[in-house]
């Protein structure tokens, strides 16, 4: 019974780091430090590096940085475009560095299932947030970031502390994503048809230089 319930403990810790990553990596790595720092989480050997009080100040500098730059309509989603070559390969990292000290075989299929959830999580929060910014009103932005926030701190904690229940939530959680990203691709296609037909209309209006 103590072996399935580290197994699961594991499993929780490594499908968290990498869903929680493809959200708001600064946030998922400023909690994991505080967590392992007050004495909620032994840290397996290869992510005890977070714990140090220069990653936990870093973390803490970007996630402050992240929390303006992603409630401002347009600069969230170029925020997200730089993000998309750190949050997944980061992703995937730190999943494998729950288990790659015992194995590199786990190690490596850990990144593989780490850097999948970064990338099914931080499409569509880019994806969503391209259809937010279509909304003339700010305070969207500003919901869906403080949500995202709260969502990762929350999972990861329940990761650490609750891990059955946290796996539970998040077969719940993918399911959803798989329902939802079809349904975000064909409005941000639709977005950019619009803005396609406006700026073909605009040119079309402008008469001919002699």
């Amino acid at each position: 019974m103590e072996q399935l319930d580290q197994i699961t403990a594991t499993l929780a810790l490594t499908m968290g780091l990498g869903w929680a990553s493809g959200i708001n990596l600064y946030a998922t790595l400023l909690t994991l430090g505080i967590l392992a720092n007050s004495g909620n989480i032994q840290l397996p050997p290869d992510l005890q590096i977070v714990a140090n009080p220069l990653v936990i100040a870093a973390a803490g500098l970007m996630y402050c940085v992240e929390f303006f730059a992603d409630k401002i309509p347009g600069v969230d989603s170029a925020w997200d475009g730089i993000h998309t070559f750190i949050r997944i390969p980061a992703g995937a990292i730190l999943a494998a560095g729950t288990i790659g000290h015992i194995s590199p075989e786990l190690g490596l299929a850990a990144a593989i299932v780490g850097g999948a959830l970064a990338t099914s999580t931080h499409a569509t929060k880019a994806g969503s947030r391209v259809l937010i910014n279509t909304s003339p009103e700010p305070f969207s932005n500003w919901v869906a970031s403080i949500g995202e926030d709260i969502t990762v701190i929350t999972g990861i904690w329940a990761a650490v502390q609750h891990p059955v229940f946290f796996l539970v939530g998040l077969a719940v959680f993918i399911a959803f994503m798989i329902w939802l990203l079809p349904k975000i691709w064909t409005g941000i296609k639709k977005v950019f048809q619009f803005i396609s037909r406006l700026f073909g209309t605009s040119q079309s209006t402008n008469p001919p230089t002699l």
